[in-house]
């Protein structure tokens, strides 16, 4: 950066300037995404011939890029944008006068100069301000890519009125005032300014020079996906609506600027992003939510035929208009991060040849504006399919996202110190010879001591709470979405669906094995792929279950097979709990070990309860209007809006995905592959864990999900599904409210009085099911939610301590810190292992409760045979845990205290 002083006024002067001239520069670039439909018609124009027409001034301008935004870096930007403004107005006027489809591919190529302005006002506003705020400057400067929708707004009205021909005559001469309004409000940018008074000059072959670094490509790559997809979509949008929803143009128009609009107005936010939060995350994020979005878009209508055992199954799936736009809007919001995120880093690794290389990278970008419409064009023409567009953009993005993420992590491995490698470390030759870019905001921990008083106090304690109540939000969601069913279900035969008493029990019970199965991988996934990126996607994909179910309850005649997939992938939320306690148990130290993932847990489990008191009030109402659908029709003439018992969830994931993302961190030292992992299996005590976290965490949720269809079958004439709430919410409120004592008292102790608890209760369970007294059974269900909540966070506080003595059993040799990093290593991948094994409590306890009430009438018995597993349980803890000759017991811990070098490892 130059050492001229710049005053604010000049410089926010000279942004606004050139945000407004490139806004109109932008109009013109994509006129003929409007204009071009009219061209179409009365040239009789093919698909492909239209992509060739519309992206010629894309070709252009992408190319005239290069050399413009050399000539900026050597003459000045200001003289150069003026310039080329006035040239390609003269070219849009001139077009107007074109007769022939030759004609207007000439003056096509003309108007392409009006895209070539990027690359040069790139130069000039990053030359006013300094490198920790350009990212911002230049996401405002970007944002005029918004002049993409003031042409799907206006020139569809002008062209009604005048034609397409009028619409490039009053877009040039817009375009030529503009130039005239800049040349009045602007000056010389500082460099220009430097380089003339010093009488130096840019050498011509510096810039081959640079141009030959990879990095430079490797930008390109990115800006084709994040602004040549932009382009490509802006451009095709119109005819897309036209064609597949049979909308009018001046229609089309305005709801293709809900994709342009986000997709440029948000650049500016990206470029604050990239500035804060490091322009790496940035990109992570939109290739993440890319990848989902594009995947939705590109699925065609498809009718469906089954064979089933009592005939044929038909069903159709398609995206409605209104779901299409919602998603075209998310799609252009992170796809606007992208692009600002991609050009924080030019003026920072280049400051001397800003146009130069912006200008190569806008080039790459531009032709994907260029190659992209015509691509879809010829796919449309060749599969006859609509949606295939957006398939070719899955395959794009996708292989954008893996390459960077597996590329970034090959890079930090060879790296001696993580923190201090640039962003994008996978980036080869940082920027121009001789210049050290500034470190990466890293979220990875490489620093972690949490068992260090001063540390913790100063640095850790903050970090980790921060870490937890964001994990804690998205447990939350998870554990909402996972439970979803067991007030669904319930309500499902009220609405129209003939599903039989097994289907519904079924339908329940479903979502507890895949949780329980999900929970086994997702356990040791944490330490592969850090506990920050793996939080995101896996809150990410409750979006499925959320949308699905929200489409499916609509329509009645949506087959049995169907409920049962979505059953089975809202198990994503049960196994979410897994990864989530894994990851939290990293960050804190013993003492306070216990109390965090009983925080963590506890409140994760208070979403059951939110979602089984929400959902009864949100069906009741049109909540998201249009975009949500009609209602559906009770058998008593009632209007129920059951699909918003998913779609409620969505605003919340959305949150959730983003506080995670730039919310949390990762542990360098907690990263583990599977085999590290892998130890655990070989520890008995695992084994014995997970009998006793069944008898808890298992109780819980299995009580969650059946206990409002138990109740419903066994006391009809109870509305007890106003109730079913209340167990969940004390179950989850206790676990989250006393882990102090487990920490105070002992693990064990409180586990083996919480299991006889829980076998008295469950015999008064028994005793007011056999009298037929709601009050008295519901009473003491919600003690044993209140028990079990104890015991959910009882059992984890022993996890840290017993695989500290199994560690120092089976390492005696290891030093201290080898011993205390792979007993936290193993107590993470145990919690997360032992919840999986109890999440199939979820399964068993409903499953147990209809098959007992198939067999002989009634729940009792499945009620007994709880009460001799809760027996065995508390049998087991005394004699390995808390008895005299247990390894947590008084006796043990007194002889371990003896030995120094074995209290700081048990």
């Amino acid at each position: 950066m130059n050492d001229i002083p710049i005053s604010k006024p000049h410089a926010n002067k000279a942004l606004a300037s050139s945000t407004g001239a490139f806004t109109i520069c932008f109009a013109v670039w994509t006129i003929f995404s409007i204009i071009g439909l009219q061209i179409q018609q009365e040239l009789q124009l093919s698909d492909a011939q239209f992509g060739l027409l519309a992206g010629t001034p894309i070709l252009s301008g992408s190319i005239s890029r290069v050399f413009l935004g050399s000539w900026a870096d050597r003459y000045g930007g200001r003289k150069i944008f003026a310039g080329v403004m006035v040239c390609a107005a003269l070219a849009t006027f001139l077009m107007s006068l074109a007769n022939s489809y030759v004609l207007l591919l000439l003056g096509a190529l003309g108007v392409g100069l009006a895209g070539g302005a990027f690359s040069v006002g790139v130069s000039f506003v990053s030359a006013f301000y300094p490198p920790e705020r350009q990212g911002t400057a230049l996401g405002i400067f970007g944002a005029g890519n918004v002049g993409a929708a003031v042409t799907k707004l206006l020139a569809p009205m002008v062209m009604i009125a005048l034609g397409w021909k009028g619409v490039a005559q009053i877009w040039a001469a817009a375009l030529l005032v503009a130039a005239l309004l800049f040349l009045l409000l602007t000056s010389e940018d500082p460099k220009s300014r430097e380089r003339r008074e010093k009488g130096k000059s840019q050498e011509r072959g510096t810039d081959i020079a640079i141009l030959k670094n990879p990095q430079v490509w490797r930008f390109s790559l990115y800006y084709f996906f994040v602004f040549g997809a932009f382009v490509a979509l802006t451009l095709w949008l119109p005819h897309y609506l036209v064609d597949v929803y049979g909308l009018d143009i001046v229609t089309a128009g305005i709801l293709a600027a809900c994709y342009s609009i986000p997709a440029s107005l948000f650049r500016i936010y990206g470029g604050y992003l990239s500035d804060r939060v490091g322009a790496r995350a940035v990109l992570y994020a939109t290739f993440a939510i890319s990848v989902v979005c594009t995947f939705l878009l590109s699925y065609p209508p498809t009718d469906y035929v089954i064979t089933g055992t009592r005939g044929a199954i038909r069903f159709h799936t398609e995206m409605a208009l209104i779901p299409f736009v919602v998603v075209m809007f998310v799609l252009g919001f992170v796809m606007s991060l992208g692009k600002a995120a991609v050009f924080k880093h030019i003026p920072v690794y280049y400051p001397n040849h800003v146009g130069a290389v912006s200008g190569v990278v806008g080039m790459v970008g531009g032709l994907g504006g260029f190659v992209l419409p015509f691509a879809f064009g010829i796919l449309a023409d060749l599969t006859g399919i609509w949606t295939s567009c957006f398939a070719l953009l899955f395959v794009l993005v996708t292989t954008a996202l893996v390459w960077m993420h597996f590329a970034i992590r090959a890079m930090e491995r060879g790296s001696v110190d993580a923190a201090t490698a640039p962003e994008l470390p996978e980036l080869h030759g940082f920027g121009e010879p001789g210049l050290t870019p500034a470190a990466a905001r890293t979220v990875t921990l490489v620093d972690w001591r949490p068992e260090d008083p001063d540390f913790w106090q100063a640095t850790g304690r903050p970090i980790a709470r921060r870490n937890l109540w964001v994990s804690t939000y998205c447990l939350l969601l998870s554990f909402a979405v996972w439970m979803v069913w067991s007030v669904v279900v319930s309500r499902l035969p009220t609405i129209g669906f003939a599903f039989t008493t097994s289907q519904l029990f079924w339908l329940a019970a479903i979502p507890g094995i895949s949780g329980a199965i999900f929970r086994i991988f997702y356990a040791f996934l944490v330490p592969i792929f850090g506990g920050r990126l793996w939080t995101t996607l896996s809150t990410a994909t409750l979006l499925i279950p959320a949308f699905g179910i929200g489409y499916a309850v609509q329509n009645p005649q949506t087959p049995f097979l169907i409920f049962l997939a979505l059953a089975l992938l809202c198990g994503f939320g049960g196994g979410n709990f897994a990864s989530s306690v894994a990851n939290i148990s990293y960050f804190f130290p013993k003492a306070e070990k216990g109390n965090a993932l009983a925080i963590n847990s506890g409140l994760g489990n208070l979403g059951v309860s939110v979602m089984q008191a929400l959902v009864p009030l949100v069906v009741t109402m049109g909540l998201f209007g249009v975009l949500g659908g009609g209602p559906q029709v009770a058998a008593d003439g009632t209007a129920i809006w059951m699909q918003n018992a998913g779609f409620v969830w969505v605003p919340p994931i959305l949150i959730g995905m983003a506080a995670a993302w730039f919310g949390m961190n990762d542990i360098a030292s907690a990263k583990a592959s599977f085999a590290d992992q892998a130890t655990i299996f070989g520890r008995r005590h695992t084994w014995v864990m997970c009998w006793l976290y069944t008898g808890t965490f298992g109780t819980f949720i299995g009580m969650s999900a059946g206990f409002p269809l138990l109740a419903k079958l066994v006391f009809p004439e109870v509305d007890a599904l106003k109730l079913a709430f209340l167990g969940p919410l004390v179950g989850a409120l206790s676990r989250a409210g006393s882990g102090w004592i487990a920490d105070r008292v002992g693990g064990a102790k409180v586990t083996f009085w919480v299991f006889v608890c829980q076998a008295l209760t469950t015999g008064g369970m028994i005793w007011f099911l056999n009298g037929h007294d709601f009050w008295g059974f519901f009473a003491t269900v919600l003690l044993l939610f209140l028990i079990s909540g104890v015991g959910n966070s009882s059992t984890f506080q022993m996890v840290p301590a017993i695989m500290r003595w199994e560690v120092d059993r089976a390492m005696p040799q290891a030093d201290d810190e080898t011993r205390l990093h792979q007993s936290e290593r193993e107590s993470a991948a145990v919690t997360g292992f032992i919840s999986a094994i109890a999440a199939f409590g979820a399964f068993y306890i409903p499953k147990a409760y209809g098959s007992s009430i198939d067999a002989t009438g009634g729940a009792v018995p499945a009620l007994i045979a709880f009460l001799v597993f809760f027996v065995s349980c508390a049998a087991v803890t005394w004699y390995a845990y808390s008895g005299p000759y247990g390894i947590l017991g008084d006796r043990a811990l007194r002889d371990r205290s003896s030995n120094p070098r074995q209290e700081r490892t048990a």
